[in-house]
């Protein structure tokens, strides 16, 4: 079969199947353009989730004639010339408005901003239209309707229009953190309309309007530097959490992207302090020299390599962890709502009152039969509690007494031990109440990890080797982190050009699998070019081995070992959740109190 050249308009189809995947990839390259114009207001409008209607409008610095007959021609752009390696602008490949123009029908319409009119061009399935003038602003309004009529197989692939109008809101949403100064405007006939006022330099204000005002006050500020790469941003208290990654946001150089190994560092920076299922809130923006990181890895941009995985990596575990030390044991702000929310009487007004059949056992007006809480059974639980007195004479000074000392610490003063597991405790302004079993599990944790990472761990020599074939590249990479693995207890030794021989195991381990181990860790190091997997489980051991040996539940404490509990808490990283991830106190303001009684 001879070999053909392809037409340009079939060049720029193929080409659009990796670039314009969805209309929320088209609305994505059509910001980015904006955004490298200098514009400071972005309107997005849609109709049929962006397959009907895209369009985007912008005050940039517009385009003039000539600039708008090479923007629909493949691979025309302003923003490189000659090298791939100092990559400054969103956009720079060339490819999005010809992609766009050979599968939908394009229009653009730009005006600079020291011209006296503007332009206009269209494109319809790869044919370019005559280029005229039009009335226009100045800056670029690019319309984008009927996305893939020219390719109708890729419209069968498309979700509905709820969930294509959604990706296009969670597009705006990042673009939007990433640019505050920005105000953005996202509206149309398939949504209500979605408006970010730009915040300038406050980033803080710019997330909270977009992952809501809670994400405020339960947000940790980062702010590090490690051999010429920062890292800034927020990242949320370990209990402030959601049942999805999609609040986890990271920036490179400004851009958006999802890059595998940044959410697992966020991963890892929270294991051991976020329940199994949920995930944490988290804004990091990666700023490092142009040239150490790759952004041409795929058409859609949403991928990067950088050129030294793992420091980039260390950098975000490290300044998460050390924030979370720092700050992160406070409770989420959000318990005490939960709480507030429980505490609310369960009467509803006869129109919202469920339809169900009428029976006496569960009648509002029913007789009243104290057979449940006031009989003798579920009064013992209330022998440990002081009673109120009878007595006549004055119980309160006139001055107010000086706070207890210990009420003043951020837990307060032990004041009670409920169901014998829950200590309540008065702070300052307010009270707050612990799991004791909860809290405890987690200092025992925190002081098995200490030891853990003090020195070389114990290992048990293993009587005959066992001995492992593996790839030899994957042997090469095992080989030379040998020194790292053995601090661990881990020691291997090459055997061959395909096989590692294992002579000591970690004795925290127990009886281990080796074969999975070394396979387990070459696969991690293959990927991410680090050896935590091994430290990873001995942590999941440590975590097992606190909560078997943490003050259990059912266990009455005296007032000192309550206080004592409290002390240690207030000086322990992570103490606000336990190992599983569940928090460990929650905290009621006096002002929340007052709310319960209608006194606010």
């Amino acid at each position: 079969m001879a070999i053909i050249q392809l037409s340009e308009t079939l060049i720029n189809q193929i080409a659009a199947g990796e670039v314009i995947e969805r209309p929320a990839s088209a609305a994505k390259e059509l910001i980015e353009n904006a955004l490298d114009a200098g514009a400071t207001r972005i309107e997005i409008a849609t109709a049929g989730g962006g397959k009907a209607l895209l369009r985007v409008s912008d005050n940039g610095s517009g385009m003039d004639a000539a600039d708008l007959e090479l923007a629909v021609r493949r691979h025309c752009t302003s923003k490189i010339s000659e090298t791939l390696e100092d990559i400054r602008t969103l956009g720079f490949r060339g490819e999005a408005l010809p992609s766009i123009g050979s599968v939908a029908r394009l229009s653009i319409a730009s005006r600079r901003r020291d011209s006296a009119g503007g332009h206009e061009i269209a494109v319809a399935g790869g044919k370019i239209a005559h280029m005229r003038p039009a009335a226009a602003n100045p800056g670029t309004i690019v319309e984008v309707r009927d996305l893939f009529f020219a390719t109708p197989a890729r419209l069968k692939f498309l979700k509905t229009e709820k969930a294509e109008a959604g990706a296009i809101t969670e597009i705006v949403k990042r673009m939007a953190i990433a640019f505050p100064a920005v105000r953005f405007v996202l509206s149309g006939s398939d949504r209500t309309t979605l408006e970010f006022p730009a915040t300038g330099d406050d980033h803080l204000a710019r997330m909270a309007q977009v992952l809501g005002k809670e994400f405020r006050d339960n947000a940790i500020a980062l702010d590090a530097v490690r051999e010429e790469i920062s890292l800034t941003g927020f990242a949320g208290v370990p209990t402030f959490n959601r049942g999805n990654s999609a609040h986890q946001y990271a920036f490179v150089n400004g851009r958006p992207v999802q890059d595998k190994l940044i959410l697992s560092a966020i991963r890892g920076a929270y294991a051991e302090t976020i329940p199994s299922g949920r995930h944490p809130v988290a804004v990091l923006s990666i700023t490092l020299d142009p040239a150490l990181v790759d952004v041409n890895v795929h058409p859609a941009k949403s991928d990067v390599r950088f050129r030294d995985p793992g420091l980039v990596r260390g950098l975000i575990v490290g300044a998460i962890r050390e924030a979370l030390a720092r700050d992160g044991s406070r409770a989420a702000t959000t318990g005490a709502s939960d709480m507030l929310r429980s505490f609310r009487p369960g009467f509803q007004p006869n129109s919202q009152r469920p339809q169900t059949a009428w029976s006496a056992e569960t009648s509002p007006s029913r007789p009243y039969q104290p057979t449940t809480g006031f009989g003798e059974l579920p009064q013992a639980s209330f022998d440990g509690l002081s009673m109120p007195t009878a007595r006549a004479e004055p119980q309160f000074s006139p001055q107010p007494a000086e706070p207890e000392p210990n009420a003043r610490y951020p837990l307060g003063a032990a004041r009670a031990q409920i169901h014998a597991n829950y200590i309540v405790a008065q702070t300052e302004d307010g009270l707050v109440i612990v799991d004791q079993h909860a809290a405890h599990e987690r200092l025992v944790f925190e002081a098995m990890r200490k030891a853990l990472h003090s020195k070389r761990l114990a290992s048990q020599v293993l009587l005959i080797p066992e001995i492992i074939d593996i790839p030899e590249e994957d042997c090469d990479r095992l080989m030379q982190h040998a020194a790292e693995l053995s601090e661990l207890g881990l020691a291997i030794e090459r055997f061959g050009p395909g096989a590692i021989a294992v002579r000591e195991t970690p004795a925290m381990l127990g009886e281990v699998d080796a074969h999975g181990l070394i396979r387990q860790l070459a696969d991690e190091i293959a990927e991410w070019d680090t050896a935590s997997g091994l430290s990873a489980k001995l942590e999941y051991v440590a975590a097992t081995m606190a909560c078997h040996g943490s003050v259990r539940s059912g266990r009455r404490l005296r007032p000192e070992e309550m206080n004592a509990l409290l002390r240690e808490m207030e000086v322990t990283p992570g103490s606000g959740q336990c190992n599983h991830g569940r928090p460990t106190y929650i905290e009621l303001k006096l002002s929340d109190i007052e709310r319960l009684f209608g006194r606010s």
